[in-house]
């Protein structure tokens, strides 16, 4: 690429940002959302048949997270992002026109790889466009502004599914639905994407493989791209060998995996602290504004020192525990408060992360992370019902925002964010 094309590169990221953003929206813009569990239950389930659902929903995106991960670093990232909806679209056709247990199962097996394919890509994605294009420093803007989206997605969607809900039942619920996701595909493809050559690191530095600056097509005494298999070996070693990766994913994992099984639960707490129930969704509604806020300010926080990320943490623990416990108009406040200070501290991790990876398994190193979050969440729901049988939602949401005093010390020790000349 000659200097002026990359001058020119560095000044487009819009054409990155633009469908990026249209692609978070849809993603989330699913009015079934707040209505499947109604569905399930309208259609026979008990509630141990839905939690088996929701057990094998996080199943299969742990167990399918690691696989499509180093899928997404030898396929083109954005047919994978592309694809994603597409499936979970098809599990919803399968609730809304054969509804059933099994059908309902086959729905989240569905969205659960379509989860794990999306998980890793699109971070992988991102940041490597943003770098071809000099601006690998706006990743945690341009991410914080995409979960911001997400979540304004999903709180729209909830605000429509009322009255479309009442104008066409689950008909017109599930044909929005899949419209969304068929929209969020053609965004995915959308996508643009810039990969570097990737090498077998069996070879030395002048054995990679290069590209003629005309074609752009590998010369004919290249060396070989690593396959599949020996991509996910790579991603995994760079895992396990490097501490700064290391320890970016364990900070990853302790940032999102707890606030957000927590906010499962909030229309719970709100309501067993007396919150009237045509007032619920007030409650989440002001939380959702503070966790949108949050995203929005993952930019200017990724400029922030460890230490300063570190205390932010720590006085989110508080705030969650207390607002918990107070259970008023303030409490809520102060809750959501928390909850965006995690979201915020989620995109300033994820930036680490992806600064610290400096090998071209990026997306199979970044699904690492996601499945420690799934599996971490699961395990959360299990603990969350043992606490609260015992203390109330108070008190259990209290106790799970303790793991944030340690994510503190984590986002404290570590160093500032900062590009490591990454590839792939």
């Amino acid at each position: 690429m000659t200097a002026q094309s990359a001058r020119a590169s560095a000044t487009r990221p819009s054409r990155l940002t633009r469908p990026l953003y249209a692609y978070a929206f849809l993603e989330e813009f699913v009015l079934l959302y707040p209505l499947y569990a109604l569905l399930f239950t309208e259609t026979g389930l008990s509630v141990a048949q839905i939690s088996s659902l929701f057990v094998l929903w996080s199943l299969t995106s742990v167990l399918l997270a690691i696989p499509t991960g180093a899928w997404a670093d030898v396929v083109p990232r954005h047919l994978l992002l592309a694809l994603a909806p597409l499936l979970t679209g098809a599990g919803f056709a399968f609730w809304l026109f054969l509804p059933s247990y099994w059908s309902f199962a086959l729905g989240f097996v569905l969205w659960g790889a379509a989860g794990a394919l999306a998980s890793g890509a699109l971070e992988a994605l991102v940041y490597t466009e943003l770098t071809h294009r000099g601006a690998a420093d706006r990743y945690a803007r341009v991410m914080g502004v995409t979960r911001a989206l997400g979540v304004a997605a999903v709180g729209t969607a909830t605000l429509l599914a009322v009255p479309v809900m009442a104008y066409g039942g689950y008909a017109a619920i599930g044909l929005a639905s899949l419209a969304a996701c068929v929209l969020c595909a053609l965004t995915g493809l959308a996508l643009p994407e810039s990969r570097p050559p990737r090498s077998s690191p069996d070879h030395g530095p002048d054995d990679t493989a290069a590209t003629d600056p005309g074609t752009g097509r590998a010369d004919a005494g290249a060396a070989p791209e690593p396959g599949y298999l020996e991509t996910m070996r790579l991603g995994l070693a760079e895992a396990r060998g490097s501490r700064r990766v290391r320890t970016a994913i364990l900070l990853v994992v302790t940032v999102t995996a707890f606030w957000g099984m927590l906010d499962e639960y909030l229309p719970l707490l709100a309501a067993s602290s007396g919150v009237a129930t045509e007032d619920v969704p007030l409650v989440v509604l002001v939380v959702w504004i503070c966790v949108t806020a949050g995203g929005l300010l993952a930019g200017p926080a990724s400029r922030l020192s460890p230490r300063a990320v570190g205390v932010l943490l720590a006085l989110a623990a508080v705030a969650i525990a207390a607002g918990a416990l107070l259970g008023t108009a303030p409490g809520w406040v102060l809750l959501g408060c928390g909850f965006g200070v995690c979201q915020m501290a989620n995109v300033v991790a994820d930036a680490r992360l992806q600064d610290s990876i400096t090998g071209s398994s990026r997306a199979t190193v970044t699904s690492l992370a996601e499945a420690g979050t799934e599996t971490v969440s699961g395990a959360s729901f299990l603990l969350y019902a043992g606490v609260f049988l015992v203390a109330g939602h108070a008190t259990a949401f209290a106790v799970f925002a303790v793991p944030y005093l340690f994510a503190a010390v984590l986002a404290a020790r570590g160093g500032r964010s900062q590009p490591a000349e990454p590839t792939g």
